[in-house]
């Protein structure tokens, strides 16, 4: 089986950390409540709030399985060796959508540190996945669900 490197930023690998203690403290309190205060209403058989309890119990478990496999196989990105002529994770790159001439900003992120609405996208999206190790002014075909872009890379940041 072979391990998929996450690479994140120092605040995206705090932020998991952060988010890993609070479902394993708080988390683990309240989904334990919640089933002793199901199990208090009697037989479990037919006590629909107890299986809700339990179920929301192994969806926690398996978020904060998932959070220490990411935090595991991270590696937290030092901008300062990277080339700023290439895209990569953490690059702020500027394309032009060469079919409706618009312009658009994204920084290349990790999965986990993926937000559109704030134009972090991931490293694994067809878009990210198009732009990774290309530079100024050259030109990538991607496949998207509505379609295929052709997009032009206009600019390279790096957030050093």
């Amino acid at each position: 089986m072979v391990v998929k490197v996450n690479h994140l930023s120092k605040e995206g690998f705090q932020k998991l950390k952060d988010e890993l203690r609070t479902l394993k403290t708080e988390g683990r309190r309240q989904v334990a409540s919640d089933i002793e205060e199901a199990r208090s209403k009697g037989d479990l058989s037919e006590n629909a709030e107890y299986d809700a309890a339990k179920e929301a119990q192994g969806l926690l478990e398996k978020k904060i399985a998932e959070l220490e496999h990411a935090l595991a196989n991270a590696r937290v990105i030092d901008e300062r060796n990277i080339d700023a002529s290439k895209v990569y994770v953490l690059s702020t790159v500027s394309i032009l959508n060469k079919k409706s001439n618009k312009k658009n900003t994204y920084t290349l992120v990790s999965p986990q540190e993926a937000d559109f609405n704030t134009g972090r996208i991931s490293v694994d999206s067809p878009i990210g996945k198009g732009l990774l190790g290309k530079e100024v002014g050259d030109v990538v075909t991607v496949k998207v669900p509505a379609g295929m872009l052709e997009l032009e890379i206009l600019s390279i940041e790096r957030n050093n």
